[in-house]
């Protein structure tokens, strides 16, 4: 808009409102003036943002009742995807697969910038298997290995719900605590309980969590969740999702990022792509008889 233009209409409106003003009969054209003298300048400046009214606070079980009817759906899920890996200063980038079967399988392959597979996983409820191009190993057994190797204490359903950014399925539902913080629902929760009927061994493997997790208001997905272990606190696993997109009219976060937080702090960047659901997947996983075992 031509400023001179501006100025001008702009004094010229200001000597007419002085006269209207002094002259009481022109009352009604000096308040039509203003009006137009408003509308005048507010077009003249770009419009202010709309601030929401705070949130308002839920009960624990709406908020969960919500988190669980948003949840990711689905039977199969596939996707690829591009990391960052981060360990005691050592940064690695590589490329790579995922494939899901909900509640049963899971399915990795890692892929460096040359394009050459260098490790597969095939994990379970109760197994998990890789194969180590890099040195000709492989590896079945149980998960005390990755967790011994990662020094945390994963498992199946930790997993799946943090790379699909779901809560957690085979666990006690009750005994959460509502709040707000930051303008997001938090779900509060001292002693989830693993369920006793996915326990498969002794009493030992009962497991306890403490968890957090961070709800978005207006779509009920998970912003970021923590979890740790009652009898081993000072190990948290930590992650938070954002940029969700549609897939098949449900809501996915395109970008996670993970952190395991011990005795040194491992870090995850991961930026999901192609992404499909309910599409039946295969799982290949062949061993070469040259590779050696890790016991």
């Amino acid at each position: 808009m031509n400023r001179s233009r501006m100025t001008h209409f702009t004094n010229h409106l200001f000597r007419l409102s002085c006269n209207t003003i002094y002259k009481s009969q022109n009352l009604f054209f000096f308040l039509f003036s203003l009006f137009l003298f408003s509308i005048f300048f507010s077009s003249c400046n770009p419009q202010k943002k709309v601030i929401k009214a705070p949130i308002k606070e839920e009960g624990a079980d709406y908020l969960f009742k919500s988190l669980k009817e948003h949840e990711l759906k689905f039977t199969w899920f596939s996707a690829k995807f591009s990391a960052e890996y981060k360990n005691k200063g050592e940064k690695r980038s590589f490329d790579g697969q995922v494939r899901i079967l909900h509640d049963s399988i899971i399915w990795l392959s890692f892929t460096p910038a040359l394009g050459i597979e260098v490790m597969r996983l095939t994990i379970t409820q109760d197994s998990v298997k890789f194969i180590n191009r890099l040195n000709n190993t492989f590896f079945t057994g149980d998960y005390r290995y990755l967790n011994d190797f990662l020094n945390t204490n994963i498992d199946f359903d930790i997993l799946q719900s943090f790379l699909i950014g779901n809560d957690l399925s085979f666990y006690e539902e009750g005994k959460f605590r509502a709040s707000l913080d930051k303008g997001q629902y938090k779900l509060s929760s001292a002693d989830r309980m693993k369920l006793k009927k996915f326990v498969r061994n002794s009493q030992e493997n009962m497991r306890i969590l403490i968890q957090n997790i961070w709800i978005d208001p207006e779509t009920f997905k998970i912003s970021q969740a923590d979890v740790k272990e009652i009898r081993r606190p000072n190990i948290k696993l930590s992650a938070t999702y954002a940029e969700y997109e549609k897939v098949e009219d449900q809501l996915f976060p395109e970008v996670m990022n993970f952190e395991i937080n011990a005795e040194n702090k491992i870090e995850v960047s991961v930026q999901f792509n192609r992404i499909s659901i309910n599409t039946p997947q295969l799982f290949p996983f062949k061993i070469p008889q040259s590779y050696k075992q890790i016991k």
